[in-house]
């Protein structure tokens, strides 16, 4: 059946709400590879939005999970429990950068682990208000979407309920918002919409991940754990994108030294089977009543085979290591792209680890035209690589490669890369004279 078929099948059984950055259909992959259902082969440079970590198909991982499935599929962990519910959990607790003794409740997804993550805060301090942050995204169920601090898609027309959620500016040094224009806006938050007593939670993403690959400066952080110090609320890094090695440390919030007291997990964790987490100090986690959380399908025992497999992976094969060298040879390539013709479109590299992102920006200095960056995505994927873009206005790419892919395939795709920018630089220019 042709990719065309299959496009108007889609058209007809599912609804417009459900986007696709492509339009191609996975019938095959392989670590860092994919084969469409037409048998054309692309270059993953989105690893499932940081789920692969691993890389497609990982065969430890695989392994596990076949040898679960002859065990069994599903029980409710609430109805009989299993251990390796535990052990991913004693796992977990080991590596969380939390202070003193942790302990983990495992769900299915991001939005799960922000809402939950939430919700633990709010007992634990018997307050109700959380401060998010613009262009932060933690999910897209409706009090998630509440948190996410972009409008368009995540809130429009769903009306998601805002009380007791505020926002912050998120600091960006090239677009004149420093951390002390944030800490300020926290301190006119304090004094004319909600009082500190009132707070029960802060939640950032340690690098935004749809909001644009900004990396949180270490300043902004320490900040706001000095902060929630002093003020009895509790401080949540939103890991879902960063963690599992993806930035170059297990989790992205290490990189500053400041201990969260929740970590909200999922993407890498499972290793493409769905499978989240809340990660937390043990008192704070211990704050909600017996039955005041879980779900059906949290910590399934597909899902928690898969991740004991791939922890496993990550310490055995060194991804934390390699995560810094992949983002090492693509920072090295953007930056010397970026002095060419064919890179004048990049600007403002940044991210860390192998979670590098830039904006798209045309070559002679001006506003970007609109979708300029989905128009590199397009190209790219005509010659074989799977891109996707980031940002407020979606004017941002990022590349999340597998932590496996090897160096020859990671050179191929900065290859067709290099391409997809010289075609629309070229078009853009062509527009121009035109003009």
């Amino acid at each position: 059946m042709t990719i065309d078929t299959w496009a108007e099948r889609r058209v007809a059984a599912l609804p417009r709400g459900v986007g696709s950055a492509t339009a191609v259909f996975a019938e095959r992959a392989l670590n860092a590879e994919i084969w469409d259902v037409a048998g054309t082969r692309y270059i993953d440079f989105a690893a499932g939005i940081a789920v692969l970590n691993v890389g497609h198909r990982q065969p430890d991982v695989m392994a596990a999970v076949e040898r679960q499935l002859a065990h069994f599929t599903h029980t409710a962990f609430q109805v009989v429990p299993y251990p390796s519910y535990v052990r991913l959990a004693e796992r977990l607790n080991a590596l969380a950068p939390v202070e003193g003794a942790a302990k983990s409740i495992l769900f299915t997804t991001g939005a799960e682990a922000t809402e939950n993550a939430v919700k633990i805060a709010r007992v634990a301090t018997g307050r109700h208000a959380v401060i998010a942050f613009a262009g932060g995204f933690h999910g897209r169920t409706l009090f998630a979407s509440a948190l996410t601090g972009k409008v368009t898609p995540y809130k429009l027309g769903f009306s998601p309920p805002g009380a007791g959620i505020y926002h912050l500016p998120f600091p960006r040094a090239y677009a004149d918002v420093s951390v002390d224009a944030t800490l300020r806006a926290l301190d006119l938050l304090l004094s004319a919409t909600v009082a500190s007593s009132e707070i029960a939670a802060i939640i950032i993403e340690p690098i935004q991940g749809e909001g644009g690959f900004h990396v949180a400066p270490e300043e902004l952080l320490i900040a706001l754990r000095s902060f929630c110090d002093t003020h009895g609320c509790l401080l949540i890094a939103d890991e879902v994108q960063t963690g599992f090695a993806r930035t170059g440390k297990m989790f992205a919030v290490e990189h500053s030294g400041v201990k969260p007291d929740l970590i909200a997990m999922a993407k890498a964790l499972g290793g493409g089977f769905p499978l989240s987490a809340v990660v937390g100090r043990a008192d704070v986690m211990d704050a909600v009543a017996p039955g005041g959380l879980g779900g059906t399908y949290g910590g399934s025992p597909v899902g928690c085979a898969a991740a004991l497999a791939v922890l496993d992976v990550i310490e055995r094969d060194d991804l934390v290591g390699e995560a810094n060298r992949i983002g090492d040879r693509i920072r090295t390539r953007l930056a010397r792209l970026a002095n060419n013709a064919s890179g004048r479109l990049i600007a403002n590299i940044r991210g860390a680890g192998a979670m590098i992102g830039f904006d798209v920006v045309p070559p002679d200095g001006g506003a970007p035209p609109a979708d300029l960056a989905k128009a590199l995505c397009a190209r790219a994927l005509e010659r074989g690589l799977v891109l996707l873009t980031c940002g407020t206005k979606s004017e941002a790419i990022r590349l999340l490669p597998p932590l496996t892919i090897s160096e020859a395939t990671l050179d191929e795709g900065l290859d067709r890369l290099e391409e997809a920018l010289a075609t629309v630089g070229a078009t853009l220019s062509a527009q121009n004279r035109a003009c």
